[in-house]
């Protein structure tokens, strides 16, 4: 048995198109096949990563370390610039 594929854009005028396939002869049957929904992406929620759990751990724990600003960083380091 052979099959023939439509598409049709308009949602309207599905209807009115298997209507008409229907009268052809020799048609034994019509098949509307919607295109499935895409599936909706969850956002990404970065406080549920292992990395920001342990980085809060480390906050919580006092295991940081402040600087007043980059340049004081890189001295610390022993980084000249």
């Amino acid at each position: 048995m052979a099959a023939i594929v439509l598409q049709v854009p308009d949602e309207n005028l599905v209807a009115k198109v298997k209507q008409a396939c229907k009268m052809l002869m020799g048609v034994v049957s019509v098949k509307v096949e919607r295109p499935k929904a895409k599936p909706v992406k969850e956002e990404f929620d970065i406080t549920k990563t292992a990395g920001y759990k342990e980085a809060m751990d480390d906050v919580k724990h006092g295991r940081v370390t402040e600087y007043a600003s980059v340049d004081d960083y890189f001295k610390k380091m022993g980084v000249e610039l």
